[in-house]
């Protein structure tokens, strides 16, 4: 009788309003806080699931593996003793970590109904000094990359990059003192990027990495130097390396000539016909001797 009365409700809810029954919504449809620091997720749903429905939360993290927080109406394993259902239906984590940034989804069943509320949990973590990459030396005209990220920083953080000094412009066409750069800076992952180097690239490059958790941080400055391919000295290296090349060919040669080097060892082999006979095997080897004699 009493679920019966709550599908009329619903029924007639839905026939004056509009609206459908069985819903599933928050009031913490996004929320920010520092690692190490607790915090609630809210999840309600409407009435006509009944007094006792079936709550459960999922988690998907930034990588988009997914995983369960309570099941069956109890934390799982891995969040065992930071994690607690309340109210029937929040979740309260008693302390965050990097590692929850995410997605939390609240899904709600019963008489065959089903409803899912999506909580946003960023957890604010303060960047740390990137990882930065950048060539001392490279040569005009060649494509370069300078490379800078922050694993660390959470929301992810963004980038900036330095010459001597002044910030790099993401537009440098737009700006007066840029209009002659070809770089290509990608804010998002923190690459610049040359097509082409000239020697007005040249300087003293470092980066920022930037959130809204804490100070930005910066790597250590690097001057980066660009210099015209040194045709000469190629040049003059091939000569070398060929004269080395005559030299050591001169060298086998000389102590070839003068039986320096190893000679290979030559076989003599020594044919012995076999001894036989005019006369067959009558006769042992040895001087021809006469059988008869001739009377003249």
């Amino acid at each position: 009788m009493f679920v019966s009365g709550l599908v009329s409700v619903a029924l007639f809810f839905y026939a004056s309003t509009g609206v459908s029954g069985f819903t599933v919504t928050t009031s913490t449809q996004s929320v920010r806080v520092k690692e190490n620091e607790g915090t609630d997720l809210k999840c309600s749903y409407s009435a006509d699931f009944g007094s006792s429905p079936r709550v459960e939360w999922k988690f998907r993290d930034l990588k988009g593996s997914q995983t369960y927080v309570i099941f069956d109406g109890q934390p799982t394993t891995s969040y065992s003793g930071r994690v607690t259902l309340y109210g029937g239906s929040n979740l309260r984590i008693s302390k965050v970590t990097s590692r929850d940034n995410g997605e939390y989804f609240c899904e709600v069943s019963s008489n065959g109904q089903f409803g899912e509320a999506t909580v946003k949990l960023t957890v604010l973590v303060p960047p740390a000094s990137p990882l930065c990459r950048i060539p001392s030396t490279v040569t005009t005209g060649k494509t370069t990359l300078l490379s800078c990220h922050d694993s660390t920083g959470s929301p992810p953080p963004t980038y900036r990059w330095y010459r001597d000094g002044t910030p790099l412009p993401l537009e440098p066409n737009k700006i007066a003192g840029f209009k002659n750069s070809t770089y290509r800076l990608n804010t998002e992952n923190g690459n610049l990027e040359f097509p082409a180097v000239t020697k007005g690239d040249s300087g003293q490059y470092y980066c920022e990495a930037i959130n809204d958790a804490g100070p930005p941080q910066q790597c250590k400055a690097v001057r980066m130097e660009v210099r015209d391919q040194n045709t000469a000295g190629i040049v003059a290296g091939v000569i070398v390396a060929l004269l080395l090349l005559a030299l050591l060919g001169v060298g086998i040669w000389y102590a070839h000539k003068k039986g320096y080097l190893p000679q290979k060892s030559k076989q003599n082999v020594v044919y012995q016909p076999q001894n036989q006979s005019l006369y067959g095997n009558e006769e042992d080897d040895g001087d021809f001797k006469q059988k008869s004699s001739f009377v003249v």
